[in-house]
């Protein structure tokens, strides 16, 4: 946890709430930002995490955006476009965003962290298109994606599963993901693209 030596209340800070709030995230995963060192915090008397405001604005700072990045050829991207994704690993939402940067600059990126999160972000940003990891915290995939089917918008937005699990390992999770794309993880790089293309213009 990256914590300051002596906190001094002048300091601009928050709450934990506060900065899941802000950042539109599980309060568990703002924890582990804290504990990883992303955001710098102390910890009150009580035990209560107060996490500084320049980390936090720092941290929005280094998220990706769009860039004036062409796109790779063959591959195009309507402007206006939204996707959210909902995957709690740090390493593949990395991954996922610089190929987007990279290929579909003009698309607006949205993250959930979590299965929750990531249910309530959908009805913020009505997505055209949602990447959905089936291990999440809280809820997995499948059942979020069972969930999504009742309501209205869902009729509306495609669907894209990313996962390490096999043929095998996906069989009890069959009941969601019938008709739905899915994506290997460790063949990401190669297929994303292509795959994430076929949806914005189809």
């Amino acid at each position: 946890m990256s914590e300051i030596c002596e906190p001094i209340d002048q300091i601009p800070h928050f709450t934990t709430a506060e900065v899941a709030k802000k950042l539109g995230m599980a309060v568990r995963s703002v924890q582990l930002m804290v504990d990883r060192g992303e955001l710098e915090a102390w910890k009150t008397p009580g035990g209560h995490r107060r996490i500084t405001q320049v980390s936090v604005d720092a941290w929005q700072g280094r998220q990706p955006s769009s860039s004036g990045q062409a796109p790779a050829p063959g591959l195009r991207s309507e402007p206006s476009q939204r996707i959210l994704l909902i995957e709690d690993s740090v390493h593949f939402q990395n991954l996922v965003q610089l190929l987007i940067q990279r290929h579909f600059p003009d698309v607006e990126l949205h993250v959930a962290h979590d299965g929750i999160t990531g249910m309530a972000l959908f009805g913020q940003v009505q997505p055209d298109v949602m990447l959905v990891d089936i291990l999440l915290p809280d809820i997995n995939g499948a059942a979020l994606i069972t969930a999504l089917k009742t309501h209205a918008q869902f009729a509306q937005c495609k669907l894209l599963v990313i996962t390490s699990m096999d043929e095998v390992e996906r069989q009890s999770y069959e009941f969601a993901l019938d008709g739905v794309p899915i994506l290997h993880k460790p063949r990401l790089v190669q297929d994303f693209p292509k795959a994430l293309n076929e949806l914005l213009v189809s």
